[in-house]
């Protein structure tokens, strides 16, 4: 299968550079899978749209700010350094931006707070990096820090917490788990009184979620790694949900990959790295629905939706989605495949 089957021309004036005002208020399509129609909502609406034997699995990953600007000790030239995944303690794996500038060796310096120095070199721009700084390694990125938002958007973020969900709680992420960005805590407490579980589970954003696809065959990408958690508790209400025939929702591709990385005969508590893949052909386990974001083309998540909605019925609902002018990628509207 061809990258360029997932490719579609959007105009630049649907990529969303802010949140709606207000996070429910954001547009939804819902996709029926069943009779392959398309209707269109508000994303308030969902609390109608999911059904009493739903489950909806979230992902509760709090964004760091992760995006630093250092100096090299030697030349004091300026490098960009993306903090993506800590692969042991105080080892990061990071994007760097000029990377070419980075050999092993090179020491950065973060505002006299943290030093970094460079270990070893991986491509893509991507270079390991063991941290030094005394304290809370947190604190000091919050003072030094920005949220790593996506490059195409352009705009300044005002409020920060807009590029979290409102159930985000484990520090680690890269990047926000975006379709979780149109829930408020009303919404999630009128879902909870309609009898709907809401089970957490923890999958840290990282280059897995947002690479691009440099290949022309899909089949020759490889996915990075990303760390994820199942509790204890969350297993266990997995495995009753499976047990009980529910549907599990994912909200968000990463709480989807998470499922489906997973699920083997059951579902298994603890911490695991994934690098799944999911394009058309792939066979589906556990996930029924999905609610998420409209994504870039031909990034590997559109086909990732493309495997649970067929690739003709998802790029006929985005052609609609852009005769109807709905706003695209992280803080764009909604979609909902059921």
């Amino acid at each position: 299968m061809k990258v360029s089957d997932f490719d579609f021309n959007l105009p630049k004036e649907l990529i969303a550079q802010h949140p709606s005002e207000k996070r429910d208020h954001s547009r939804l399509m819902v996709l029926n899978r069943d009779d392959q129609t398309i209707g269109h909502h508000h994303f308030y609406d969902i609390v109608d749209l999911l059904d009493s034997d739903d489950v909806l699995v979230i992902n509760n990953t709090k964004v760091i700010p992760a995006r630093l600007m250092g100096e090299k000790e030697d030349t004091k030239a300026l490098i960009e350094v993306l903090l993506l995944k800590e692969v042991e303690k105080d080892v990061w794996e990071a994007m760097t931006k000029p990377a070419k500038r980075v050999k092993v060796g090179t020491k950065i310096n973060f505002g006299g707070l943290i030093e970094m120095t460079c270990i070893s070199l991986h491509d893509e721009g991507i270079r390991r990096f063991k941290l030094v700084y005394e304290g809370i390694l947190i604190e000091k990125l919050e003072r030094l820090g920005t949220m790593p938002l996506p490059p195409y958007i352009t705009e300044q973020l005002e409020e920060q917490d807009r590029y979290q969900t409102v159930y985000a709680a484990n520090l680690g992420s890269a990047a926000a788990p975006t379709a979780g960005l149109h829930f408020t805590k009303e919404l999630l407490k009128k879902i909870e009184d309609k009898g709907i579980e809401i089970i957490p589970i923890t999958l840290h954003v990282g280059l897995g979620t947002f690479k691009p696809v440099s290949v022309d065959k899909i089949e020759d990408h490889h996915m990075h790694e990303e760390t994820y958690t199942l509790t204890t508790e969350s297993t266990y209400r997995l495995n009753e949900a499976i047990k009980h025939q529910k549907n599990i929702v994912c909200v968000g591709t990463t709480s989807l990959r998470t499922i489906e990385s997973n699920y083997d005969n059951g579902f298994h508590e603890g911490t695991f790295d994934t690098n799944i893949f999911i394009y058309p052909g792939y066979q589906f386990k556990a996930v029924k629905k999905l609610i998420t974001n409209f994504h870039l083309p031909k990034s590997t998540l559109i086909m990732l939706v493309s495997a649970l909605a067929s690739r003709p019925f998802v790029m006929r609902a985005y052609h609609e989605a852009i005769e109807k002018r709905y706003r695209f990628f992280s803080f764009g509207d909604a979609m909902l495949i059921k």
